[in-house]
This record gives structure tokens, C-alpha cells and sequence, in this order.
């Protein structure tokens, strides 16, 4: 699944927000190999999208949205979109164009009326789907030119809608506030290597990671003179291990994902805050060397060593959040519209604040005052 383009308008602080997903021309010796729809080398999508910018700028509910919708799409439940929706006296309505499978462009658009003194209903949800063929020698703008073109019949229901789309496979990974719960799947064979490998490295008095002989649907984590059980779907409450080792747990479970091929797309969010920007750097080079075709990775980071990695400019895009901008509290700004030269620094503009994403540290150095 590849998301190409979204408009979001009054779902969480989202206000007429759009992010596109796509550029313009091909990428030469790029780091990030076929970043095109396979088969489809003029269809080209941004695989890896590295989202960064200050803090409460949308990075994470960015994610929450995405799943949200396709949740909506999936499920058919209408409530994981309604409950999203910031101001409920206001329209909602949201835009995505995506390729699911089978090279077919789908163009959707979902619009929710206002819902003031009662419940939102079946009836408020107004969907759209069109779809077209991708050709040969299609390019994302040239498919959506001739889908909008094309004759459009629309259904009776948004649940016969939603029919036409097929193909969401996503995994999401969101920071956690509280005690974690464990969730992997045991049907994933390379599972147990890849945690044992980063937990090991991010842990060196861990021994081993093994099958729990006496539980199901565990493992366990051995050190010298002492083991821990980590059970799937269970709360994750130790103390033994640090913030960054609990960490290694999820992020095994995406590269591990990853690695398999099994979703063709992947949100993983701030799960690096308490772990070496070595290591970040490490687990995403293997992450992009790691996706497969006809697959996208969002990742989320507020660690600036990511900007010296060789990553084409136009996998960097930057949220920034305006309070005094009613209409467009939100917006993004692509690296590569910005930086237009291959001699162009991407540190250098994020130091000296080209994408206006700094934090207020002034405030901070202000309490010095007191």
C-alpha cells in the first residue's frame, strides 16, 4: 500500500492540511533503490518519508489519522473517523489518493456533515472512491488526469462504497505514556532473531532471548543470574530493563515486519527517544535497505544526526505549527522544495532554521529571568 497524496481538514488539529508523497524526477545513484511503483519506473512515490519538527507539530497524530482512516476503510466502522473529528459544529472531510494493489490509482474522498446535539450516523458519512488502471508508462499525475476524466457511478451506501478498495496492509507504532503491552506475532519465524540482535545491542548483559518452554506465546530474556518472561498481549512492567531496551521490543517487531514483507506499510513513531543516535541511524539504514517494492516507511524522529544520512533530499519533510494561523495551523514543507541544489546542505538549512521548525528554547532561557 502507498499512500501518494492527503488533504485532512478538521480531524484532530489537522485544518486544511495536505501533505503530497510523490516527486517529480528521477532521483540519480539515489541511496533508496526503485522508488517507483514496480513496473512503473515514470509512477514514482517517496518510500521513505522522514517526518521531523518540534514538539506537538502533528508528527504522531499525523500517524493517528492514517490509521484511523484505514481502519475506516477495513473495518467499515465509521466511529474511528467521527472520533477524530475536532469540532464536531464543523464540516470534516479528508482526501487520499493510494495504490492498494493490483496497479489500480484510488482516488478517495470522504466528507462528514456537522453533528452538533446528537450521535453521527451512517448517513453523514458521504464517500467517494474512484479508481483507475495504472499503464506502463503512467506517472501519478498523468493516471489521476485520466481518472478524472473517466465516468464515475457511485454507490447507494458508504459500505458499498468502501467495497472497491482492497489491499490495506499497515503497521503502526506509536510511543508509548504508559506500561506497554507486548504484541507480536509467533508465526513470525525471524521474530526471536531480530529482538535477541537489538536487545543484545542495546542491552550487552543480555545472554540470550529464547521460547519460553513453559509458557505460551512467550519469550524469555536471560542474563547471568536471572530471566524475564515477556508475554504477548501483556502488560510490559519491568523494571529490569531500561527505557531504550522496552523500546528494541517494538522496533523489533517492525524491522522484523520489515524484513518479511509482511505489510507494505509502515508508521513507526518516536521510538528512538531513549536510545544512542548511533543506533537510530543503524536500525533505519537497515529499515530503507530493508523495504521491499510497492512498500512506503514513515518514521518519525526528533534527532537531527538522521539529516547526515544518504537519503535523498525529498525524503525529509518538516511539520511546523503556527497557533496565530487559523485557517493553517498545521502545515508541512518538503526538504527538497526548498534545497534545489545537490550541493545544498540539509543540516546546514535545519540549523539556521530554513523550514521555520525550531523550537521556542527563548522560553526557556526566559525562566532565567526570574
Amino acid at each position: 500500500m502507498i499512500v501518494l497524496n492527503i488533504r485532512l481538514d478538521n480531524f484532530y488539529a489537522f485544518k486544511d492540511f495536505q501533505m503530497n508523497l510523490t516527486y517529480p524526477k528521477k532521483i540519480v545513484d539515489s541511496y533508496i533503490k526503485d522508488e517507483h511503483l514496480e513496473g512503473h519506473p515514470n509512477f514514482r512515490y517517496k518510500k521513505v518519508n522522514i517526518i521531523m519538527g518540534a514538539n506537538a507539530t502533528g508528527k504522531t497524530t499525523l500517524g493517528f489519522i492514517l490509521r484511523d482512516i484505514f481502519n475506516f476503510m477495513d473495518k467499515k466502522n465509521y466511529t474511528y473517523l467521527t472520533d477524530a473529528i475536532h469540532d464536531k459544529t464543523r464540516e470534516a472531510c479528508f482526501a487520499i489518493d493510494l495504490v492498494c494493489q493490483d496497479n489500480v490509482l484510488y482516488c478517495i474522498t470522504c466528507t462528514i456533515t456537522p453533528c452538533e446535539d446528537r450521535k453521527y450516523s451512517a448517513e453523514d458519512i458521504k464517500l467517494e472512491i474512484r479508481k483507475e488502471s495504472i499503464w506502463a508508462k503512467d506517472s501519478y499525475e498523468s493516471c489521476k488526469r485520466r481518472l478524472a476524466k473517466s465516468p464515475y457511478s457511485p454507490c447507494e451506501t458508504y459500505l458499498e462504497e468502501l467495497e472497491k478498495v482492497k489491499g490495506l496492509y499497515g503497521l503502526f507504532r506509536f510511543p508509548k505514556d504508559t506500561n506497554r503491552t507486548l504484541q507480536f506475532d509467533f508465526r513470525d519465524k525471524k521474530y526471536q532473531f531480530v529482538l535477541e540482535h537489538i536487545l543484545k545491542a542495546l542491552d550487552p548483559s543480555i545472554q540470550k532471548v529464547e521460547l519460553s518452554r513453559d509458557t505460551d506465546d512467550a519469550y524469555v530474556i536471560r542474563f547471568q543470574n536471572e530471566s524475564i518472561i515477556l508475554q504477548n498481549k501483556n502488560p510490559f512492567d519491568t523494571n529490569r530493563l531500561s527505557s531504550g531496551t522496552k523500546a528494541g521490543v517494538e522496533i523489533a517487531d517492525v524491522l522484523s515486519s520489515l524484513l518479511q514483507g509482511r505489510n507494505t506499510f509502515y508508521y513507526c513513531d518516536e521510538k528512538f527517544s531513549y536510545i544512542h543516535s548511533d543506533m537510530e541511524k543503524a536500525i533505519l539504514s537497515l529499515m530503507v535497505d530493508s523495504i521491499r517494492p510497492n512498500e512506503q516507511l514513515f518514521f518519525t524522529t526528533h534527532n537531527t544526526d538522521i539529516l547526515d544520512m544518504n537519503l535523498p533530499k525529498h525524503a525529509f519533510t518538516f511539520l511546523r505549527k503556527d497557533p496565530n494561523n487559523i485557517e493553517h495551523p498545521i502545515s508541512c514543507v518538503n526538504a527538497s522544495s526548498l534545497l534545489k541544489r545537490s550541493s545544498d546542505s540539509l543540516k546546514n538549512a535545519v540549523e539556521n532554521d530554513l523550514f521555520s521548525t525550531s523550537p521556542a528554547v527563548d522560553l526557556i532561557y526566559a525562566i532565567a529571568e526570574l
